[in-house]
């Protein structure tokens, strides 16, 4: 079978890549951990737990008051709604681009690296953006509240990391082609 730059050369279209199915999905799935885990399971924060010391004015809902814990848990269902429509837009897309061996999709690691590239991409905007920039909230407040969000960045950068490694020690996986899964591009 012809190679990705034989394809190419030759007019004809390149495979369809997993790699923005995967990245989204990991970006939703990585927001989903971020809201189940440190907003439900731990407690650390809400969506709006430090707007009394944000940058942009936004009105501070103590989250230790019932109207507080209301307009905090609104935002974070936004939040979650966000994560669910990633996800689901991740599937929808990796579905469109699988037309072969879609059961061989789930167990290449080429897609798990980008999942987890997602994942990291979400950090690091997410850190970046609420911890940081905004200050709306901070992954664990209190007196060490710039070691959490450091570590929260650093996690990202190790998911980025992660998933390049992933994806550069695994065989090309090039979803539309009936041939074994194994040829075309790297997804």
């Amino acid at each position: 079978m012809a190679s990705t730059t034989g394809r190419a050369q030759a007019g004809l279209p390149r495979p369809a890549s997993i790699r923005l199915p995967g990245i989204v999905l990991g970006v939703g799935l990585g927001g989903f951990v971020d809201g189940i885990l440190l907003h439900q399971l731990l407690q650390w924060h809400h969506m709006l737990t430090s707007t009394n010391h944000d940058r942009i004015g936004v009105k501070y809902y103590d989250p230790r008051t019932v109207s507080g814990l209301e307009m905090n848990t609104l935002w974070d269902g936004v939040f979650h709604t966000m994560c669910w429509i990633a996800v689901l837009l991740g599937l929808a897309v990796l579905h469109s681009r699988v037309t072969h061996n879609r059961r061989a999709v789930w167990t290449s690691p080429v897609l798990w690296g980008w999942m987890l590239t997602g994942w990291g991409l979400f950090n690091l905007a997410e850190g970046l953006l609420d911890h940081q920039i905004l200050g709306i909230h901070h992954v664990h407040g209190g007196p060490h509240q710039a070691w959490w969000d450091a570590g929260f960045l650093v996690l990202g950068g190790l998911f980025l990391t992660g998933g390049h490694l992933l994806r550069r020690g695994s065989r090309p996986f090039a979803p539309g082609t009936p041939a074994e899964h194994g040829e075309g591009r790297r997804g």
